[in-house]
């Protein structure tokens, strides 16, 4: 039944801890290693580094919501609606 969720390396879920500079402050966040593989993706299709694509986000969450409560958590889920919304048919 899990097969192909059991089946995936465990270097994709280890933890990589990162230090990143967003709105002046710098701030570590840790994500699986998957997660950053996509951060890289989405960087690169916006032509700027994976901190700066992260901080432009950010900002933006700031001017639509105010705040930001979870920075990983809404990266995470930035990830998972940029697959969900480039997936094969």
């Amino acid at each position: 039944m899990c097969e192909l969720y059991a089946s995936q390396p465990q270097s994709l879920y280890d933890t990589t801890k990162r230090s990143l500079r967003i709105q002046g402050v710098v701030t570590s966040l840790a994500l699986e290693n998957q997660m950053w593989h996509l951060l890289e993706q989405l960087a690169q299709q916006q032509q700027c580094s994976v901190a700066e694509f992260i901080s432009v986000l950010y900002q933006e969450i700031i001017e639509r919501h105010g705040e930001v409560k979870n920075l990983a958590s809404m990266l995470r889920v930035t990830c998972l609606t940029y697959v969900m919304n480039n997936k094969v048919s």
